[in-house]
């Protein structure tokens, strides 16, 4: 989506500069940095992406628990 948005030129420079560096486009920079905040302010976003990432491992965990015990008794001496 094409979006039209007023900054001040000192910041527009910054920008431009840190694009360069990062060989990006001023689109991804831009859409990084608008990303980052509103990770900053809207927490319940990395919440909800880090329940999603749970939720897709379920099953999952429970093998690699199941291997990780088996692992930890091989190595005790009884």
């Amino acid at each position: 989506m094409k979006v039209a948005v007023s900054i001040p030129n000192e910041l527009f420079a910054e920008a431009e500069d840190l694009a360069k560096r990062f060989n990006t486009s001023r689109s991804e920079l831009y859409s990084r940095a608008l990303g980052t905040f509103i990770g900053l302010h809207a927490p319940e976003r990395l919440t909800q992406a880090m329940n999603e990432a749970v939720d897709a491992m379920d099953g999952e965990t429970e093998t690699f628990n199941a291997q990780a015990a088996r692992q930890s008794l091989r190595r005790v001496e009884w």
